[in-house]
């Protein structure tokens, strides 16, 4: 079996099956998102707030049982600090005897429970938290295709910002698709994933525009190719090595970062797909050429006339 670096695998010639796969999961995400929607966490919709203390770290999905079980509708369990400290999260308007209704529900299976904190975080914060993420990630957009016009050519930055929508919309979608819990450790990972995204997008951006310029074919498809070929060993290292910890992070984790590991996990293999497939075979319906990135010799000349 050849070493990946000895590989030379026709991307660009499988490129409209890359574009039929991508358009099926994006209609697929989009549409989850529209019928379906999200399920948003309770740092955007508001409700409620219960920490309580026991003497022996329970077993969440037990806690979470007996609430569900004395009526409580949307519950979300997860350890907060140490073991036995428990944050539970309800869905549903303040009520001020609510942290006591839950410490009694969990004594009642004869454990040691006492009571932290019981909080109210309102509509009003969840709206500010919603407008002002998504103007986060919208100006991170923004940054990106400046960025990337500036280092390289305005086609590399609509590919560029094409690539990373596809992956955004895929991740939101599945989460919608699944209908699990988002909130904001779901979208700090969705930035990551722009991030990481990106930097794969760049290196084989990098190595398609050092490809075009050392060149002397006009053969686009073939240099993207080989451009591909050449960071593809790098790519899957990179990618495979975070999805490991990630999966580690998943297992081992708990549930305080399951949907943010879950999320990193869907962005990075979607990220790297978009960054083998997506990004440069962009490219070619774009009609990047030669003269792109370097001036003909007729133009340099003219310039050189101009006084």
């Amino acid at each position: 079996m050849k070493p990946l670096s000895q590989l030379h695998i026709d991307f660009m010639g499988r490129r409209k099956l890359a574009f039929i796969a991508s358009a099926l999961m994006l209609v697929i995400s989009i549409g989850a998102v529209l019928f379906m929607q999200l399920n948003l966490g309770l740092d955007f919709t508001g409700g409620t707030l219960v920490e309580v203390r026991y003497d022996v770290a329970p077993s969440l999905d037990t806690v979470r049982q007996l609430l569900e079980g004395s009526g409580f509708q949307d519950v979300s369990v997860q350890t907060f600090g140490a073991s036995n400290e428990i944050l539970i999260r309800l869905q549903q308007a303040f009520d001020s005897d609510v942290g006591n209704q839950v410490t009694n529900i969990l004594r009642a299976d004869g454990d040691a429970v006492n009571l932290v904190r019981a909080e109210f975080v309102g509509a009003q914060v969840g709206d500010q938290l919603r407008d002002q993420s998504g103007l986060g990630l919208l100006v991170a957009l923004g940054v990106v295709m400046v960025y990337v016009a500036f280092r390289f050519q305005y086609k590399f930055a609509i590919g560029a910002l094409l690539a990373l929508l596809h992956d955004v919309v895929i991740v939101v979608g599945v989460f919608a698709l699944f209908q699990l819990d988002f909130d904001l450790t779901v979208l700090a990972a969705i930035l990551a994933v722009i991030g990481y995204s990106l930097n794969d997008t760049i290196v084989v951006y990098d190595r398609i525009r050092e490809n075009i310029r050392m060149s002397r074919i006009d053969d686009m498809a073939q240099i993207f190719n080989e451009a591909i070929n050449a960071t593809l060993s790098r790519t899957l290292a990179t990618s495979g090595t975070t999805m490991l910890v990630l999966l580690a992070l998943l297992v081992l984790g708990g549930d305080m970062i399951q949907n943010f590991a879950i999320a990193l996990l869907i962005g990075i293999g979607v990220g790297t797909f978009s960054s083998i497939y997506i990004s440069g075979a962009l490219l070619i319906p774009l009609k990047l050429s030669r003269e792109d990135l370097i001036p003909t010799k007729k133009a340099h000349d003219e310039e050189e006339e101009l006084p």
